[in-house]
């Protein structure tokens, strides 16, 4: 059975766990605090701090593992990126005071302190442009260290920005875009890969299909070729003879952000027993 490294806690743990019950992947616990948990009896998890995962998995601890793209690169691991999982985007930013007169990457001097908890991503990222700088390492309320003195600038992660502009900070670059990947240990057996394969199939069809919607109509027959144009579908809408009648059943899969759209042109096309339901899943 493979060991999956997952957050044990935050908003990354429940989004992870959403994901992977939706899957067929029920995360079974003991207790609140157990450490251990059987994933749909496929897999075991282990539950781990968010940015020890990378170690865990690199160091063969867990075969694959859930975590920010953010927290991968700043651990500097080999480890082979399976999927992004689409949740918990956010950037990691270079961000100044806003009197501090820096207004572009390019206005910071060489000398500068540099307070972030990313001290690798930091240097190597100053370090490529060319610029000497000293990073401060912090654990946390990085956005307080300009006021205080202790740094000129910062580097930290932000999802909208504005905990910065609360807190009197501009941003002036991003160094990483991240979001929750699926990340593993690289040359595991072919067995193992083929499982790992597995899972990563099902999650992608988990998010495959959160967009989406499966739609049904009666439509008229006179209006098949406008209702083509209104419901494309994956490969073209589904259409199924209804015995005796005028009308046919079409079935489709359409994105669920047009879907109010979708449902006022097909009835203005004359179509009728409009329904829409969620997918669970959606393999390609």
């Amino acid at each position: 059975m493979l060991r999956i490294a997952l957050p044990n806690k935050g908003r990354l743990s429940e989004e992870v766990r959403e994901l992977f019950n939706d899957a067929g992947l029920e995360v079974r616990v003991r207790g609140e605090r157990a450490l251990t948990a059987s994933l749909g009896g496929e897999f075991e998890a282990i539950f781990v701090r968010a940015q020890d995962i990378p170690e865990f998995v690199a160091d063969g601890a867990a075969d694959a593992g859930v975590t920010g793209w953010d927290l991968v690169c700043e651990s500097g691991r080999d480890l082979e990126h399976l999927m992004d999982l689409e949740f918990g985007r956010c950037r990691l930013v270079v961000a100044a005071r806003e009197d501090s007169g820096i207004q572009k990457l390019e206005d910071i001097q060489s000398g500068v302190r540099v307070a972030s908890s990313f001290t690798r991503l930091t240097e190597e990222f100053f370090t490529r442009r060319g610029q000497k700088i000293t990073v401060v390492p912090v654990s946390g309320a990085t956005e307080i260290a300009p006021h205080l003195g202790i740094a000129d600038i910062i580097v930290d992660l932000t999802s909208t920005g504005s905990t910065l502009k609360m807190n009197g900070l501009r941003e002036v670059g991003t160094i990483v875009q991240s979001s929750a990947r699926l990340i593993a240990r690289k040359n595991h057996a072919p067995e193992a890969a083929a499982k790992l394969e597995e899972l990563r199939q099902a999650l992608g069809s988990v998010l495959a299909a959160r967009d989406k919607r499966y739609l049904m109509a009666n439509v008229p027959r006179t209006a098949l070729s406008g209702v083509r144009e209104v419901l494309p579908g994956l490969n073209g809408p589904t259409v199924v003879e209804v015995q005796g009648g005028d009308f046919v059943a079409v079935h489709a899969v359409v994105p669920a952000r047009t879907i109010y759209r979708t449902i006022n042109a097909l009835r203005a096309l004359g179509c009728q027993g409009i329904l829409v339901t969620r997918i669970e899943r959606l393999m390609p």
